[in-house]
């Protein structure tokens, strides 16, 4: 492979922005993708795939890599985002970062019936190389003109996509709102004018935000954790679904002092495991789909999982994103503790549920790649 960018490259990144930016002209704003993101560098027949932090996906995706020799020029390196899509019960598609998890399998075997089973997409949201240029010293907005350029024509099937851009911050309000309901996770903006940066946070990131009440059920020590100094890891969240107890997620992200405060504070709820309701759950010894507490799964392979027990009597105000399914889809944050709620309170009923939207109507509509492009384009950009 002999490209004008080469792996590894870290890609560039993003900081958390409150609200999406005002300002008319600064911007190009775009859907921000729940999946891996990717790196894509192709060089004749030649595919890589990397990570975000430069590890090899390409075995994984053996439908992606046969795709990029197929749809995508004959030398080029993409920015973008791998993702899984599922159809929903009213017909639609929404992505499932859960079933995407599932791809990164060390079997070849289980690699191959998932491609063809939960076959993955990518969308494409930047250009780093095309031939034998290198365009990560030049903005944002000749990127964009060369990547729709070049990758024009791709088929409406799939599975390479390149997002919907927009500059109003009124149309990327309303995709904030709305591709929710499609399992997208916010809002990008990407300062037109800025060249492109490996690991330098220039972009913004506009996410969901919401608060639930939750129960503590336990927690796990940190790694810092001695007998002497015992140090809180992350606490284990519950909601009520009728008399069960349901697994949602964790909080984490404290100071030392505070995780040490926090087992001392929670020490009077400590109990036996087979007076808690999650205590059958420490005697799986095999992964399980819904990441109950104590049990193992390939993402966590070689990991101590074990939790201290807690009586669930305490009710916890956390900030989350979003749902995936019936957990959190990222870590929650610590909010304040609710000492006026009961715990049998705390139940789904409470959690915002996003409306529906079809993910095909994000890949499709609008976009000025499903064009057919010239065949003098077309061969421009292979040479």
């Amino acid at each position: 492979m002999d490209l004008p960018v080469m792996p590894p490259v870290l890609p560039m990144l993003a900081k958390a922005a409150p609200r999406v930016p005002s300002e008319v002209g600064r911007y190009s704003f775009e859907p921000k993708w729940d999946g891996f993101r990717c790196l894509v560098f192709k060089d004749g027949d030649e595919v890589e795939l990397t990570s975000r932090n430069t590890k090899p996906l390409t075995r994984y995706f053996p439908e992606v890599v046969a795709a990029a020799r197929e749809q995508l020029p004959e030398r080029i390196v993409l920015d973008g985002e791998i993702f899984v899509a599922l159809t929903t019960p009213d017909g639609g598609s929404r992505l499932e970062f859960e079933t995407l998890q599932e791809r990164i399998h060390p079997a070849a075997s289980r690699v191959k019936l998932l491609s063809e089973t939960t076959p993955a997409g990518f969308v494409a949201f930047d250009l780093l190389a095309l031939g034998d240029i290198s365009y990560v010293d030049r903005p944002l907005t000749e990127r964009r003109a060369a990547l729709t350029s070049a990758l024009a024509g791709l088929p409406d099937s799939g599975p390479f996509h390149v997002t919907r851009t927009t500059e109003d911050p009124a149309e990327a309000e309303r995709w904030f709102h709305e591709f929710e309901g499609a399992g997208l996770d916010g809002v990008m903006a990407k300062p037109l004018d800025a060249p492109y940066e490996p690991n330098k946070r220039l972009m913004l990131k506009v996410k969901h935000e919401r608060t639930a009440d939750v129960v503590v059920a336990g927690y796990r020590h940190h790694k810092n954790s001695t007998p002497e100094q015992p140090l809180l890891g992350s606490l284990l969240l519950g909601l009520y679904d009728g008399d069960d107890l349901n697994h949602v997620g964790v909080a984490a992200s404290f100071t030392a002092a505070r995780r040490a405060e926090l087992v001392e504070e929670l020490a009077p709820l400590v109990c036996a495991f087979d007076e808690h309701p999650w205590g059958a759950w420490q005697e799986w010894a095999i992964a399980n789909p819904d990441r109950t507490p104590g049990t193992q799964s390939r993402w966590s392979a070689g990991k101590d999982l074990s939790f201290v027990p807690l009586r669930p009597e305490r009710v916890l105000e956390v900030k989350y994103d979003h749902m995936e399914g019936r957990r959190f889809r990222h870590t929650a944050q610590f909010k304040r503790w609710r000492t006026d709620r009961e715990p049998t309170s705390c139940d789904y009923g409470q959690l915002d549920e996003a409306s529906s939207y079809d993910l095909t109507r994000i890949l499709g509509d609008d976009q000025p790649t499903r064009q057919a492009a010239s065949s003098h384009h077309q061969g421009e950009h292979r040479e």
